[in-house]
């Protein structure tokens, strides 16, 4: 009974933020995707640190294109190392390969893995913006290191293989990840500023201000996406530069899908407005912008959240999609979408599998937004039943 009466206290003195984060910390999902989420999110931050080899086509190994990922071992047919290894490989081919590349294991010789080498050069956390005009170019210079996590002193270590250049997937993968990962950021902060000030202005004033923002918000929701993309694409120079692109898809995904979340809130507000703490604010002689900051969106604060989280792996899909077929992102940036072009070849569904490896990191990277998305919600929320 004391333990009883001691959790009903705990309970009921508890802050809001308390009980959200007992109910989020208690939802076992949600953890393990929470967990996966953030290890993903580290290691696409310090891809450079973790990849042996350069990303773009100056790291390419010219000795093992299209080459099978290689695994660390730890003991072969000549015993155990407390150091993994692999195994030298020799490249062949002839008439019983159909004159195509094959690479031969030799077992008696052993590649030593080591840790914390020098490498290529790299700038951590290096940003930069050019975009036309001087005025709105904008650079962080980051910080320069050739310290990488592993790597060998000879020949080449490709744990998911390499492509048809020979660059190396696992340091493609890590790149892709922080790329399509950036992208889907500024697209959601565009898409949630957008749909706040749109759907806040819309809620809560009402009237012929309701009605021409609701019809500017149907006309955005009426307009294909994939038509205009084409459209776009067409004309969008061709000397371009990857950041200029990247910074253009960016803001064209955020710009096409915020009216999903201002029509929510534009309900909510339009619901929550004749309430009598929002008449009592108003009498006090509070600001329309303080009654909408401070009352009524820290009242929808769950669905936000929900929303935001799970807008990441539309704008993730929408970035994959768009670079798949040729209207995204391009060579040499890398990015998921970029990745699993390479792999739409007859040629690769036979002969190279590997190069379907990114293809389970964008699977994992999207389950694990929508279950913290869902594990979010049921938080929010904390006086619901479950």
């Amino acid at each position: 009974m004391e333990v009883n009466s001691a959790k009903k206290e705990a309970y009921f003195t508890a802050t809001q933020m308390q009980l959200v984060r007992t109910r989020f910390f208690g939802n076992r999902t949600a953890m393990i995707a929470g967990s996966i989420l953030l290890f993903m999110i580290v290691c696409s931050l310090f891809a450079d640190f973790l990849s042996p080899y350069d990303p773009t086509i100056a790291g390419r190994d010219k000795e093992y294109e299209n080459g099978a990922p290689q695994i660390p071992m730890f003991w072969d047919k000549n015993g155990f190392s407390p150091r993994p290894f692999l195994h030298t490989l020799s490249k062949y081919r002839g008439a019983d390969t159909n004159f195509r590349w094959v690479y031969k294991t030799d077992e008696d010789k052993r590649r030593y893995i080591y840790f914390f080498v020098k490498g290529w050069e790299y700038k951590s956390f290096d940003f930069k913006i050019n975009l036309p005009g001087k005025n709105f170019d904008f650079q962080f210079p980051g910080f320069a290191s050739k310290r990488h996590l592993f790597g060998t002193e000879e020949g080449g270590i490709h744990l998911f293989g390499t492509d048809k250049a020979g660059k190396d997937l696992f340091s493609r993968t890590l790149s892709a990840i922080y790329i399509s990962l950036a992208v889907g950021t500024l697209g959601v902060f565009i898409s949630f500023v957008l749909s706040l000030i749109i759907g806040g202005i819309s809620g809560y004033y009402g009237g012929w201000i309701d009605s021409l923002l609701q019809m500017f918000t149907d006309a955005i929701r009426t307009v294909p996406p994939i038509p205009l993309f084409m459209c776009l694409a067409a004309f969008a120079p061709q000397e371009w530069s990857s950041e200029l692109r990247f910074f253009f898809i960016s803001c064209l995904l955020g710009l096409i899908s915020w009216p999903t979340l201002a029509r929510r809130v534009r309900t909510h507000l339009l619901s929550e407005r004749s309430q009598e703490y929002i008449l009592a604010a108003q009498m006090s002689g509070a600001s329309s912008a303080h009654i909408i900051g401070r009352h009524l969106l820290p009242s929808f604060t769950s669905y936000i959240i929900v929303d935001l989280v799970i807008s990441f792996p539309y704008m993730l899909l929408s970035e994959t999609a768009l670079s798949f077929i040729g209207l995204g992102l391009r060579e040499p940036v890398n990015s998921l979408g970029v990745l699993l072009q390479n792999a739409t070849k007859a040629d690769v569904l036979l002969n190279y599998q590997w190069y379907f490896i990114p293809v389970f990191f964008l699977v994992v990277l999207i389950l694990s937004f929508v279950f913290v998305g869902d594990g979010l919600r049921d938080a929010a929320d904390p006086h619901k039943n479950k």
